[in-house]
């Protein structure tokens, strides 16, 4: 049976690519342990009769794909715990799953002589010295700090992808994934987006770390996953690409903007900022624009649609 392979399939931006796969008539294979991801997601998705879930760690061989039942044409490689509070927790998982588990899916690929997507992050940047940030910055990183376990852990990745590029030829992209948001988070979600939504829609106070003039770029995960799918099809052997928004908004600006949408008459608050968090974050996006990629979902409407959903989740 031909299919695609999406490895993180049960998380946020894995579910959402998985179910536009399928939408488009592809056979999809999903794999997760669901340290991070949500069951529920592939509950959702096997209600598309052309969806097979295996639940699996990448960290272990995975023998299933590799006999004669299954022949991929190509690997969405998504898997990666996530999360900031679980920098410590997880970090064994976020070094081995992007180690050992990164070696494990290439060499699936050989087998498959499948083209890989890797979705690496914005994180191999470290807290950047130069903005907008551009393929070629190297970065500005912290090799044993807390927040290595999954930048370290990316950035080694991003050099395995690239040995096999070069020395089996193998047919890989990468792309660096910036900050995402939209349906499909989980209400539990410690990222900022989903946070200072859930506390608005309560109308509890919403958290800004210390005086919120850090800044992001938030790209709506639908255009996340055009992207993702863009460079299956055009992204080139070994390149690198930057994945997401180029509009930067502050954290008090956002805080600022989600309570306007969300209508509450609850406060902005401020709380403690990690020592170890990142001044900012701004991709230079030639690289994707040029393949065809473009935003289609601002940050307002975007916002509205994710409050919308958590509304309904929550």
């Amino acid at each position: 049976m031909k299919a695609v392979l999406v490895t993180g399939a049960a998380g946020f931006i894995g579910s959402n690519l998985t179910r536009t796969l399928l939408a488009k008539g592809e056979k999809v294979i999903g794999l997760d342990n669901f340290i991070t991801g949500q069951p529920a997601h592939i509950k959702k998705l096997q209600q598309f009769p052309n969806f097979t879930f295996f639940k699996h760690d990448i960290v272990k061989p995975i023998k299933k794909l590799t006999t004669n039942v299954y022949r991929l044409t190509s690997i969405y490689h998504l898997a990666c715990p996530t999360g900031v509070p679980n920098l410590t927790p997880l970090g064994e998982e976020m070094l081995l799953t992007s180690s050992v588990g990164t070696h494990n899916i290439l060499e699936l690929a050989k087998v498959h002589s499948a083209k890989v997507i890797f979705t690496s992050s914005s994180e191999v940047y470290g807290n950047p010295l130069v903005s907008p940030q551009k393929e070629e910055y190297t970065g500005n990183v912290d090799p044993t700090g807390i927040r290595s376990t999954y930048e370290e852990g990316k950035r080694f990745a991003e050099s395995l992808i690239m040995l096999y590029v070069r020395k089996y030829k193998l047919n890989a992209t990468i792309a660096r994934v910036f900050n995402v948001y939209g349906p499909g988070m989980a209400p539990s979600e410690t990222r900022v987006i989903p946070r200072m939504i859930i506390q608005a829609i309560k109308d509890e106070p919403i958290p800004v770390q210390g005086d919120g003039s850090q800044t992001r770029t938030f790209c709506y995960v639908d255009d996340m996953v055009k992207g993702v799918i863009l460079l299956m099809e055009k992204g080139r052997s070994g390149e690198v690409y930057n994945l997401g928004s180029d509009q930067e908004i502050t954290m008090m600006d956002l805080a600022t903007q989600i309570k306007k949408t969300t209508r509450t008459t609850a406060r902005v608050s401020r709380i403690l900022r990690p020592s170890h968090d990142h001044n900012s974050r701004h991709p230079d996006l030639a690289k994707i624009t040029k393949l065809g990629w473009k935003q289609t979902v601002d940050l307002e409407e975007g916002l509205q649609r994710t409050i919308q959903y958590f509304r309904a989740h929550t």
